[in-house]
């Protein structure tokens, strides 16, 4: 196993999820100017949920915490992905050399595997907040900060390997951008591979799949029974939240998927748009949830708008609860056993 810093010195700069494919120039011209939009849209709307929910204490609550950390890991996949990829694409290479590819992957992998286990984090509030699994224990503040808390030292953990020897970071596509080593059959890099998709995308794709099967379960019980109300006001939330989940695996979905076929078939001959459109939907995902959330949140779309719109609100409305507030009395109850 190569000792810090050794893996700079791997000058090969080997493809990942997919051998470099011949891209004409207009391609890249293409590929930049999509990804410079998707950058300033997504360095704009994750701002704002920033900025919003800091500025206003009665944004000020634990899934909101969730949805701010949420913004925090898609501004730095934008940053430290997207933006580098404007660059990359414009020239027509990588320009960055072995460090920048090693940073590049890093940070890409250390914010999207946080983005990940932020959205199970949620999903876990959701079933807390409606599902109540563990009686009276609420989810609360200390709980979201710790939960966030392990969603960094878990992404942090398992995206710090290839820095030693165990895994790497080498280009991928179109030779633009980089991302963790898919393709390389050596056993060191074949094993971490496999425990980063178990253990970072299945891990939380099963939290996320058993929390909303169960808060969906729960919401249709309470409106069979006659808690329409609770059941409407959690709801809300409930489908801004499965949006949110919908958006995030849509966007990375193409991209495990293409990962996985070149870890198990690492000569398959695949065309230049399935090796080149996952990277770049999985790059885009950062615009998407800022946008459902200010959308789907009429409170917080009350602040939102006026900041993007420079204090002018194109829809006044009158003051209304929050989309996002708890409601008090526990959905459980409300079901009578039959």
């Amino acid at each position: 196993m190569a000792s810090f810093p050794d893996f700079l010195n791997d000058s090969s700069m080997q493809d990942g999820p997919g051998a470099k494919v011949a891209l004409p120039r207009a391609g890249f011209v293409t590929l930049s100017l999509l990804m410079a939009v998707f950058s300033i849209a997504a360095v704009v709307l994750n701002a704002t949920v920033i900025v919003v929910t800091l500025r206003h204490k009665q944004l000020r609550q634990p899934l909101n915490f969730a949805l701010v950390n949420l913004a925090v890991s898609d501004l730095g996949i934008t940053l430290t992905g997207s933006v580098p990829s404007v660059v990359t694409n414009a020239v027509g290479y990588y320009i960055m050399g072995r460090l920048g590819c090693v940073l590049e992957g890093f940070c890409v992998a250390l914010f999207g595997i946080t983005a990940l286990c932020t959205v199970a984090l949620i999903a876990v509030e959701r079933l807390f907040v409606v599902c109540k699994p563990l009686g009276t224990i609420t989810f609360q503040t200390r709980h979201a900060a710790a939960g966030l808390a392990v969603s960094w030292l878990w992404s942090l953990i398992w995206n710090t390997p290839p820095l030693f020897g165990w895994g790497s970071y080498q280009l991928e596509g179109v030779g633009t951008s980089c991302g963790p080593d898919w393709q390389s059959r050596d056993l060191q890099n074949v094993s971490y591979i496999i425990c980063y998709f178990s253990l970072c995308f299945a891990v939380p794709f099963v939290i996320i799949v058993v929390s909303y099967s169960w808060l969906l379960y729960t919401l249709r019980q309470v409106a069979r029974v006659g808690g329409c109300a609770a059941a409407r006001a959690e709801s809300k939330v409930a489908w801004m939240v499965v949006m949110m989940v919908l958006a995030f695996l849509v966007s990375w979905m193409p991209y495990a998927a293409l990962a996985l076929t070149v870890v198990f078939n690492p000569d398959v001959q695949l065309a230049v748009l399935v090796k080149v459109l996952p990277i770049y939907m999985a790059k885009s995902s950062t615009v998407y949830n800022p946008l459902i959330y200010i959308y789907m949140n009429k409170q917080f779309q009350r602040y939102a708008v006026p900041l993007l719109m420079c204090g002018r609100d194109p829809w006044p409305s009158e003051d209304e609860v929050s989309d996002l507030q708890t409601v008090v009395t526990p959905l459980n109850n409300k079901i009578s056993p039959e």
